[in-house]
């Protein structure tokens, strides 16, 4: 039997007890509701450390929620957790790799046990709607699954070489030791679980540094782990500031590879800077300004739902999310009235809601940064609809902003060229195929991209030609988002991503091996 996602909505659905899945998500709601206040600690060496100096953790979804505090450790602490990897490394890489996946089998069943708690937690911390969340959470679930049976699948990857009389020829894949997992705010289950199991199912050891805005669902996650008795100092959490964290770990020469997803600015900084305390892998991906094209023969009603779920949900702050569409001129005028009028009905709430499509961005400095490129989108060419912060009654303690489309801009303004990381997606008309394929790789990323056509020859320019490392083609599901773990690998190319083996995929666990070449002779 073959991989099997979790996607609990979808399951939900297929057995008509869609009802069960909003009672089981309200009820959690509830529960963590009564859990705000608590103080949280960083984890060394499988102790609990509470710190003098905390972390307020309030809610975007509303500023008046404090969510708790959380200990914010310093470089004292981070050096602390890089000499607890380094000391449970040896103990941790000896063990059978049968002996890990069973106990990650036993992290991923207690994480399903969890699954609305930690859905709910999203919600408040970083503003996902009930189905998001839910999927951040079966993501998450589904890395540690999958990882499971590919290193199974490939048998700890050990791999007998040609022979000859007098030797025998083994390939071995060996873990590199500690491993630094920098997290980021958007995906603070999935991505942060998927970058630590990598490391850690393969027999290294981590610390764990989760976004600053998102740090108590990655608390809640390690104490999973610890739950299930991973050894101690295999697992080590270490919330604070970037800044002074991300500087002792760079200058450690224990910390044998950084993982890292976040901005490509602070990814191309940890690099050059690692590179001068020592050579080691860094695995980093780095953001896309992906693109969407449309043709004169696409089904526009597909397109229209694909390319707003990619725009639009998480109110724009996907590394995947399409910020860029390049509809041919024929069509556009068709296209634009259908979108606008899908943006319209497009629910801006709070995401606890049930119908909330659209919830707040993640923090005031989005908050800040939406306005600023709304004033330059309404300068520089035409907002079609949105554009504005939301203060009405209902939402105003929130950071909540109006989805937004954009026509007019010259063909290399910076708002076709930025990472924006708000919900503001930008139009461009093209005459021409080929014209439209090289707007779309003129950008310096190569994460995501998408093409709605029936035109085959089209189809497989664009296949051909297109310079990412995740494409679709006619998906109403989501035009440049929504890839499932097993199904799309996600990495990117160009300034995207380090490694162009995406996550999710076959080729993504041996990143965190070395390979050592042993021979024995008879």
């Amino acid at each position: 039997m073959g991989f099997k996602n979790e996607d609990t909505f979808q399951n939900f659905l297929e057995n008509n007890q869609e009802y069960r899945f909003h009672r089981l998500y309200e009820r959690a709601v509830n529960s963590v509701s009564t859990e705000f206040g608590k103080t949280y600690p960083v984890i060394i060496n499988g102790k609990k450390i509470y710190t003098s100096k905390t972390m307020t953790r309030t809610s975007p979804t509303d500023k008046r929620i404090t969510l708790g505090q959380m200990s914010k450790g310093n470089s004292m602490h981070a050096k602390r957790a890089i000499q607890a990897a380094s000391n449970a490394f040896e103990k941790w890489s000896s063990v059978d790799y049968k002996e890990r996946v069973k106990l990650f089998r036993r992290i991923g069943s207690n994480m399903k046990r969890h699954k609305f708690e930690l859905s709910a937690w999203l919600t408040f911390e970083n503003g996902k709607n009930r189905y998001e969340a839910i999927s951040d959470i079966d993501e998450a679930i589904d890395f540690i699954m999958y990882y499971s049976d590919e290193i199974e699948k490939n048998r700890g990857f050990v791999m007998k070489k040609s022979t000859i009389p007098d030797e025998q020829n083994t390939s071995v894949m060996k873990p590199y030791g500690v491993w630094a997992v920098i997290a980021p705010f958007n995906f603070p289950a999935a991505i942060l679980v998927g970058m630590s199991v990598g490391a850690l199912i393969t027999g290294n050891t981590v610390v764990i540094k989760p976004a600053s805005d998102t740090p108590i669902i990655g608390y809640k996650i390690v104490e999973i782990m610890m739950e299930a008795r991973l050894p101690d100092g295999v697992v080590n959490f270490v919330p604070g500031s970037g800044v002074e964290i991300g500087k002792t770990i760079i200058e450690s020469r224990e910390v044998a590879g950084i993982v890292f997803t976040g901005s490509r600015e602070v990814g191309y900084r940890l690099m050059s800077e690692s590179a001068k305390t020592k050579p080691r892998p860094v695995i980093a991906e780095l953001g896309g300004k992906n693109a969407t094209i449309v043709t004169d023969s696409a089904n526009l009603d597909t397109a229209v739902e694909g390319v707003a779920k990619a725009a639009f949900s998480f109110s724009g702050q996907k590394c995947s999310a399409c910020s860029r569409v390049y509809v041919q001129r024929s069509i556009k005028s068709k296209f634009l009235s259908k979108l606008i009028e899908k943006i319209r009905k497009l629910r801006i709430q709070n995401p606890k809601q049930r119908e909330s499509f659209v919830g707040p961005v993640i923090n005031l400095n989005a908050y800040n940064s939406f306005k600023k490129y709304s004033k330059l989108a309404s300068k520089d060419g035409n907002i079609l609809i949105g554009g504005s912060v939301i203060k009405n009654k209902d939402l105003k303690h929130g950071f909540y902003v109006e989805p937004t489309l954009v026509d007019g801009l010259p063909t290399h303004h910076s708002l076709l060229k930025k990472e924006l990381f708000v919900p503001i997606l930008c139009i461009t008309e093209f005459d021409n195929f080929d014209k439209a394929l090289e707007m779309t790789n003129e950008s310096e990323y190569g994460l995501t991209s998408g093409i709605y056509s029936n035109k085959k020859k089209e189809i497989l320019k664009f296949l051909q030609g297109i310079e990412a490392g995740v494409v679709y083609v006619n998906r109403k599901k989501s035009s440049t988002t929504g890839a499932m773990v097993g199904r799309q690998s996600f990495g990117g190319w160009k300034d995207s991503g380090t490694t162009g083996k995406g996550t999710g995929g076959r080729y993504y666990l041996t990143q965190f091996m070395r390979e050592q070449s042993q021979t024995i002779a008879n």
